[in-house]
């Protein structure tokens, strides 16, 4: 694999080279990875893979006119084509009054920070195939070892290296790397027809960070075996609990809601919100793609913008949009340093390490002041409209009954809108930064529930 120097180059290369094309202004995004993947069942060693590879994409401005293009054929006749192609492609391209690189005097300059993103920056060696083997053994065999447990889909362990890079005609140039490393269990407990499957999987950036494999299988067979004999759910308002699993969907509803292409179309449910209350006072909304070692940390953003910790919602107060370049300039704003950069295709926006903080309730208090409701382990469905907020998701989960979880539910739906959700919701105190969107537990009242 190419280093982040030699990806770098790579990158303003392409870009030198489409300007003397003819393109008035260009930028281009060059990765690079590999993986292993190991996969085991039943105690058995079921599939090894392996993989690799390079991908370069480049966007070109012709005027107000842009086009963009990607390859994996990164040869000096197909690098020559695409360039070609691109300038072509955009001389032919619509107008948009709104496109164009990000301003230049926004660009991050200087050293990035120091993020800690890449494991073998300090030596660490990748591992091995028989290593990674050994970790989804581990991790299958706890599982399977729970009483209850009755059949295993597998367990799995992965690692690899990515290698990212950002040039831009207006003079930005950037490149980082990353290594990831994972385990997973997906067991089933149960006979028949009344089988019940459960997972558990953990990842990190650097290995010895990677959670011991038997938790994971042990908490894969225990969430399994809890689930088997789901009764039924009776209907009407009730207090709707989410596990932190599945809680943190509803940051991802509403950062849709304040990216900046739902804001500029005006297909928002959140479009007059800026500046006014969304969450309870005690609530924030944090984004931190500085958090070292994070799983969604960056140096810099998809346009070479600097990022930066961000307060999108402060004591519950909505503070600003996610804009990229685009959008801000649609919107008469500044871009907030959140877009996000594919190999192909125009910038959109992305947060960095997203969690929701404030919650002070331990886990034990919120239920008892529950009473009677759910606890949701699992949604199933898209059922969200983001232009009226409407919210209506199939889930599973248990019965809350005198403050205390129950047996397990099956086949309910619950609804609401997440306007009133958000303002309605009420988090505990234990939030832990395991994934790249963390929320503690979660409880929110008013919601409509439908049984089976």
């Amino acid at each position: 694999m190419l280093t982040i120097d030699q990806a770098c180059d790579r990158a303003q290369t392409i870009v030198a080279h489409a300007r003397t094309a003819g393109a008035d202004a260009a930028d281009a995004v060059f990765a690079a990875d590999a993986s292993l993947d190991v996969s085991v069942r039943l105690g058995k060693l079921e599939d090894v893979g392996r993989s690799e590879g390079s991908d370069l994409g480049l966007r070109v401005f012709v005027g107000r006119r842009s086009a963009s293009v990607s390859t994996s054929d990164l040869s000096d006749d197909a690098l020559r084509t695409l360039v070609d192609r691109a300038v072509a492609m955009a001389r032919e391209a619509p107008e948009d009054e709104w496109a164009g690189l990000a301003p230049a005097d926004r660009l991050m300059h200087g050293a990035p920070p120091l993020l800690d993103l890449d494991d073998q920056m300090t030596g660490a060696a990748p591992p091995t195939p028989q290593e990674l083997r050994d970790l989804a053994l581990a991790a299958e065999d706890a599982a399977r070892a729970v009483p209850g447990v009755t059949n295993s889909e597998g367990g799995g362990a992965s690692a690899g290296r990515s290698v990212w890079a950002l040039a831009t005609s207006t003079g930005f140039a950037g490149s980082y790397a990353t290594t990831s490393y994972g385990v997973s269990a997906s067991v089933l407990a149960g006979e028949g027809g009344g089988m019940q499957r459960d997972y558990a999987h953990h990842a990190a950036r650097r290995r010895e960070h990677l959670a011991d494999p038997a938790a994971i299988g042990r908490e894969a067979g225990a969430r399994a075996t809890a689930r088997v004999g789901p009764g039924k759910l009776a209907s009407g308002p009730m207090p709707v609990v989410f596990d932190p699993r599945v809680g943190a969907s509803l940051l991802g509803h509403l950062t849709g809601a304040i990216g900046g292409a739902a804001i500029a179309r005006r297909t928002s449910f959140l479009l007059e919100a800026l500046g006014t209350r969304i969450l309870p006072a005690t609530l924030s909304v944090r984004d931190d793609p500085h958090r070292p070692h994070g799983l969604r940390s960056r140096p810099f953003d998809g346009e070479g913008l600097a990022v930066s910790p961000t307060a999108i919602v402060e004591d519950g107060m909505l503070e600003t949009w996610l804009l990229d370049s685009a959008a801000a300039r649609q919107l008469g704003l500044e871009p907030t340093g959140h877009a996000a950069r594919g190999i192909g295709g125009a910038p959109g926006v992305t947060t960095g390490n997203l969690y929701l903080d404030g919650g002070r309730v331990p886990v034990e208090t919120l239920l008892a002041e529950v009473g009677d409701g759910v606890y949701v382990t699992e949604l199933i469905g898209q059922g969200v409209n983001g232009v009226t907020g409407d919210y209506s998701r199939g889930a599973a989960g248990f019965r809350i009954v005198g403050g205390e979880l129950a047996g397990p539910v099956a086949e309910f739906t619950v609804a609401g809108n997440l306007q009133d959700m958000f303002l309605n919701m009420t988090a505990a105190n234990d939030l832990v930064f395991r994934y790249g969107v963390n929320v503690p537990t979660l409880r929110i009242d008013g919601m409509t529930v439908a049984g089976g």
